[in-house]
């Protein structure tokens, strides 16, 4: 089920810091030869709840990941992170990656493979368990991830959308 309200996030007042995922030299083959391109995935994040991702082409190496800064720089959107860990546990897929995390105690640090990693830290977790299923396309995990990120609630919202105080959230 996709959240349909995910909080986007302006630019302008955040100190975004990026981590290049991966990437790629494409070719095109034509009649006069083969073509050589770059195409890079790249994740932003405040390390403070924000994060972004994005993807940028080009024929030289620098200008796709600018390019790609760019990019997730216009997809920005705000995760819930309670002391330093995600919520709850979370599934979420896209394509053939399948991603779960679930939340760690203090001193665990970031269980996870490389483009799962990538978006944990740039948003700011710090302590959380994470698996990486099916496909290792690093452009799909990083949408699963971020997509199972945006999925996420904490009590507040969930007691701001049920119209009830933090105390029957839990106490039922």
């Amino acid at each position: 089920m996709a959240n349909t309200n995910v909080n986007r996030v302006k630019t302008s007042d955040l100190e975004l810091k990026d981590r290049l995922v991966a990437i790629q030299r494409v070719t095109k083959v034509s009649k006069g030869g083969r073509h050589f391109s770059f195409a890079a995935i790249v994740v932003v994040g405040d390390e403070n709840g924000v994060v972004g991702y994005g993807l940028g082409k080009a024929n030289e190496v620098t200008t796709a990941i600018s390019k790609g800064i760019e990019d997730a720089k216009k997809n920005l959107v705000k995760v819930p992170v309670l002391n330093g860990t995600i919520p709850h546990e979370q599934e979420s897929k896209f394509g053939g990656a399948r991603v779960f995390m679930k939340p760690a105690a203090p001193g665990t640090g970031v269980k996870a493979g490389g483009a799962m990693r990538a978006v944990f830290e740039s948003v700011g977790i710090k302590n959380v368990l994470a698996k990486s299923k099916g496909s290792s396309n690093p452009h799909n995990l990083v949408k699963a991830t971020v997509t199972a990120l945006t999925e996420m609630r904490d009590a507040y919202t969930v007691a701001g959308l049920r119209g009830v105080t933090m105390s029957e959230v839990f106490n039922g």
